[in-house]
């Protein structure tokens, strides 16, 4: 049996008849996961039957399902070896993403090429890796360029990602503070008067980044870099009239920016920062008649170079599996009307 520090591409066998051979069985047991519930996930989406033989894995089931189903193994025991863990999303992506295939851009959509290199975000409390191609191309545009720019619809991690790229350039001294704002827009909701100071009537409405920023620093620490200021929360209101320098900017939800916030924020990017703006074209919370800044600097400045811009579909969702779901669903709803 080959050594279970041997690479799977040279040790992975697939037999006749659809077996799967794996050299190391403590990976072979986190690839079935606990209570086989990873081969289970695989079963209920290609309509295969996955049968374990000792350090050997047989696939029973369609053709090209078959293939399919040692395509995901294969990747997910790739994944173990490198020292990475394997949990239900990173099985949903794989089923859902499939081999990588060169695209044309066409509609706006961005041409998304293979990155080898593994990549990964260092923060106080843990390593963050992208986990499809468009989130590795962003990652990577977040660290090259100056002002980036991620577009696309919820769980798809461009806020995540783009806070623990922050957190990372903050912690390495590239940056020294981190500004993260959103607009105070309603969803939806009448909210209506809300007690307390100032603080306490925004805080509902940064909540979400509260919620990253706590995902990469530990409560401590964060407390501290708040209360002295170098990490501000803010609504998008209270950046009029600042020169944001040698900070890493967040704008978020930035599909309810007005125009003129837009060119507003835009224009705070001052010596040694960087800023990046996400949103969702489809989650528009503005009133009607109000045109989304996020629109129009799309429009503006898609053509200026050291400006990126990434595009985020249903498939990068990475939240549950049933978000990916809900989402094309509402796609494929707008499209039919």
């Amino acid at each position: 049996m080959p050594s279970s520090d041997t690479s799977a591409t040279d040790t992975l066998t697939a037999a006749p008849g659809g077996v799967v051979e794996f050299p190391d069985n403590r990976l072979l047991i986190d690839l079935c996961g606990p209570y086989d519930a990873n081969l289970a996930q695989i079963e209920k989406a290609l309509g295969v039957q996955i049968v374990r033989r000792g350090n050997q894995l047989a696939v029973i089931g369609d053709a090209d399902a078959g293939t399919d189903a040692m395509r995901v193994l294969h990747a997910l025991y790739t994944r173990l070896e490198s020292g990475r863990v394997v949990e239900t999303a990173d099985v949903d992506r794989e089923l859902r993403m499939g081999p990588f295939e060169e695209t044309t851009p066409e509609d706006g959509d961005q041409l998304e090429m293979p990155i080898g290199n593994r990549i990964e975000i260092q923060t106080r409390k843990k390593r963050v890796e992208p986990r499809t191609d468009a989130q590795k191309n962003y990652v990577q545009s977040l660290f090259e360029n100056e002002l980036a720019f991620g577009i696309g619809p919820a769980g798809t991690g461009k806020t995540y990602l783009a806070v623990a790229v922050g957190v990372s350039m903050f912690l390495t001294g590239q940056v020294d503070k981190i500004i993260l704002s959103r607009p105070a827009v309603e969803a939806g909701e009448r909210l209506g008067f809300l007690p307390g100071d100032m603080k306490d009537k925004v805080d509902p409405y940064m909540q979400p980044l509260y919620d990253a920023l706590g995902d990469f620093l530990p409560g401590k620490q964060l407390a501290r870099l708040i209360e002295e200021k170098q990490i501000e929360i803010a609504p998008l209101a209270f950046m009029r009239g600042r020169t944001l320098s040698n900070a890493f900017v967040v704008l978020d939800e930035a599909q309810n920016a007005t125009s003129m916030q837009m060119k507003m924020f835009l224009t705070r990017l001052g010596e040694g920062s960087r800023m990046v703006i996400t949103g969702d074209r489809t989650q528009i919370d503005l009133p009607r008649g109000v045109s989304s800044g996020l629109a129009d600097a799309e429009r503006l400045l898609r053509t200026i170079p050291k400006i990126s811009f990434s595009y985020f579909t249903s498939k990068d969702v990475v939240r549950h599996p049933l978000v990916a779901a809900i989402i094309e669903a509402y796609e494929a709803d707008t499209e039919g009307t």
